[in-house]
């Protein structure tokens, strides 16, 4: 048969339906599935997305609706026309073609959307922006859907096939045809693809869930993501037909691995765990480990990131949690004490300002009213009476130089108020000697002529 003879057929079904009476019916039942579709789509997504805004957590009805409302417009199309194709032919209209090449139409455009979705999911998540390599890969799995989808309605399909898997590819010892190539990369991609959508899923619904720990919420998140992870490539290795007892050898060559080169990796890894299950950080601790402070924002499986309070990030690897001191304001509470020293002079009446400083510490906002601010006379300078403020804050958080220059201005406010004089360094100079003769000659103050 030519390869012209499929292609028109199509267009021979699709003319010979222009003359009879059911292409009113046909064309009547397309555009009702489409409006009745989208819009139920429409209604529904919008109902559940109203009750989980509402409800702040949703069931597993709303989170299918929100998951695959995206894929709910096509599939409710093709289901309406495939009823409307049922019920056509109660009526014995049995030329309905146009239905025909309207279905596929609207399943390849659920194929598109779902994968669309699925890698939007797993890599673009939590408003991160789309790469340019998802962006050309979307676009060239989008034509290689509807390349397809013309395959298929033109009736070439099944000679691209054929040939596919006629055509014979030598891979080593072994003989592998095309055809059996695609199938089993399109299988490990879209099981891989479809463990990592759960995985995030998982992950998204652990971390909404109230009266649990955040170290439990993440432990559970990464352990089941690598579970699903990991039955999908068994998965995956089986339906290519690759033999398990493979991965015995694989696993023992792995253990090699990790006991020359790859041991750090191991470790930061391992002590991942240990920092997520004995609770020693939790998300949103402020802590400092060697040069590095700031506040935890992710603890991941091989590192933490540390966001400064300049906004600078650190990634700091878990092995240096685990191994070295690390200090947390935050572990068992979050009280801290600051202090900053000011001098006065020395004929100052020392029970006053002492009292002066220590009330003018708690005028500030951030300081604590239950654990009041106190004053010290440390030592008698050089130039004056120094003495510490020491008061207390709860977030530390939010920085502790902000906190320190209001007392400070508060301070400063209090003795100007009080006329009370802070002392500075005064020097004396002595020459001991005659005096250089250029330092006794008085200056001149004739002007020149």
């Amino acid at each position: 048969m030519s390869q012209q003879q499929p292609l028109l057929n199509l267009i021979d079904d699709l003319t010979g339906d222009l003359h009879e009476p059911s292409l009113l019916w046909q064309l009547a039942a397309i555009i009702l599935s489409v409006i009745v579709g989208f819009g139920l789509a429409r209604l529904l997504r919008k109902r559940f997305g109203r009750r989980r805004h509402e409800e702040h957590q949703g069931g597993v009805l709303g989170f299918g609706v929100e998951s695959f409302g995206r894929v709910m417009a096509p599939l409710a199309v093709i289901g309406l026309l495939a009823l409307s194709r049922v019920i056509l032919a109660q009526y014995h209209y049995t030329h309905v073609n146009w239905i025909k090449i309207a279905m596929p139409i609207f399943g390849s455009l659920a194929v598109i959307r779902f994968t669309f979705y699925l890698l939007r999911r797993v890599f673009a998540r939590n408003g991160r922006t789309i790469s340019p390599g998802m962006l050309a890969f979307e676009k060239i799995f989008q034509l290689l859907v509807w390349l397809a989808f013309v395959l298929y309605i033109t009736g070439l399909w099944i000679d691209v096939f054929q040939f596919m898997d006629d055509t014979i590819l030598p891979i080593g010892k072994y003989k592998v045809s095309i055809a059996d190539i695609l199938q089993a990369s399109a299988s490990v991609a879209v099981l891989l693809m479809l463990a990592l959508w759960a995985g995030a899923a998982l992950e998204e619904w652990l971390m909404k869930m109230p009266g649990m720990h955040t170290n439990l919420r993440v432990v559970l998140s990464r352990t089941a993501r690598a579970v699903l992870i990991l039955v999908a490539v068994l998965m995956s290795l089986s339906l290519v037909g690759i033999d398990l007892t493979v991965l015995s050898v694989f696993g023992g060559a792995l253990g090699v691995g990790l006991g020359l080169g790859l041991q750090k990796i191991a470790s930061n890894y391992v002590s991942g765990f240990v920092i997520l299950l004995d609770r020693s950080l939790t998300i949103g601790d402020m802590i400092t480990v060697d040069k590095y402070s700031g506040k935890v924002t992710q603890i991941n499986t091989r590192y933490t990131v540390l966001q400064g309070l300049d906004g600078m990030e650190s990634i700091v690897p878990n092995e240096m949690l685990v191994s070295g001191a690390v200090q947390n304001s935050s572990l068992s509470s979050s009280l801290v004490n600051i202090s900053t020293k000011v001098s006065v002079a020395y004929d100052t009446d020392v029970d006053f300002v002492i009292q002066l400083l220590t009330e003018a510490a708690a005028t500030v906002e951030r300081v604590l009213k239950d654990k009041p601010p106190s004053t010290t006379l440390t030592s008698f300078g050089a130039d004056g009476l120094d003495l510490t403020v020491s008061f207390w804050i709860n977030d530390p958080q939010n920085g502790r130089s902000g906190v320190t220059s209001d007392v400070n201005r508060a301070i400063w406010r209090a003795l100007k108020e009080n006329n009370i004089s802070v002392p500075f360094p005064q020097r004396e100079m002595r020459i001991l000697g005659p005096v250089p003769a250029a330092l006794s000659e008085p200056e001149s103050t004739t002007v020149p002529k």
